[in-house]
């Protein structure tokens, strides 16, 4: 449910799957579409309620095989999940907008503003993003840098999930869940693991790039080549925390955030 604190906002949008748990407070200017890591679902974003700004209004981004949509498929291809994803969001596109997106999120936000970017200078009428924010994520031409994760046992996965702090002990002791857990987790990881540029093409708006100090699943040195993937205003920052740095170092992370959406977006 959207919750807004005056009576003179805008009133919520038709209803989307794609988007849940929708907040803001007063009237909202620039839309934040936040889209998360590898088996995330809308709640990693809950935290951030707290620290938002009036004037931004979040819309965290539920995917296929997680919370609301438990039940449903998730595309083939990356491919078909973003060109899914857009034409899910092309409602929502009315207010000025960005793309936060962490982990395999940030891939996800790239290629939805590389499309909309397409398809507005070949003369489509779609509002392009004001800023792409993208965090905890390697740059795209940027190897791996491991063995995948994604084509391993279900016991290697736990493992990897917990030394990288994406696991809490206590989801152990419901294995209902976390099988479906390591199902969302696994197709997301297979689509990031994958995923390769043969060389940068750089997106046309503001670009600025988040790293945990403490990350080392996506490193700081992964991280700072976004700075070629933008042709207008480029930033880094550095943020506390390891991978999952925007659930653990909530407050940090959304004033950082709205900083630079203050900066590149004109908030």
């Amino acid at each position: 449910m959207t919750t807004y604190d005056t009576a003179s906002a805008r009133g919520p949008l038709a209803p989307t799957p794609w988007i849940s748990a929708r907040y803001a407070r007063g009237v909202p200017r620039l839309r934040l579409f936040c889209l998360p890591h590898a088996g995330g679902g809308v709640g990693v974003f809950t935290p951030w309620r707290a620290h938002l700004p009036a004037g931004v209004e979040l819309a965290p981004v539920e995917l296929p095989g997680r919370g609301s949509r438990i039940d449903e498929p998730m595309p083939a291809t990356m491919d078909a999940l973003v060109d899914a994803l857009l034409d899910g969001l092309r409602g929502e596109l009315d207010l000025p907008y960005a793309f936060f997106g962490h982990s395999f999120g940030a891939l996800l936000g790239y290629e939805l503003t590389l499309r909309i970017e397409r398809e507005a200078a070949a003369g489509g009428a779609v509002r392009t993003p004001s800023a792409l924010l993208v965090s905890g994520s390697r740059a795209p031409h940027v190897p791996l840098g491991r063995e995948s994760v994604a084509s391993g046992d279900d016991a290697g996965l736990i493992d990897w999930l917990s030394g990288s702090g994406g696991l809490p002990p206590e989801l152990l002791e419901f294995p209902d869940f976390l099988r479906d857990l390591l199902r969302a987790v696994r197709g997301d990881m297979a689509f990031a693991e994958a995923y390769l540029a043969a060389a940068p093409e750089p997106v046309g708006c503001p670009l600025a790039a988040f790293a945990g100090a403490e990350d080392t699943v996506s490193t700081v040195a992964q991280v700072r080549p976004w700075d070629r993937y933008t042709t207008a205003a480029h930033a880094l920052r550095v943020l506390p925390g390891g991978h999952y740095f925007p659930q653990s170092h909530a407050r940090e992370t959304v004033e950082a955030v709205c900083a630079e959406l203050a900066a590149m977006a004109a908030v």
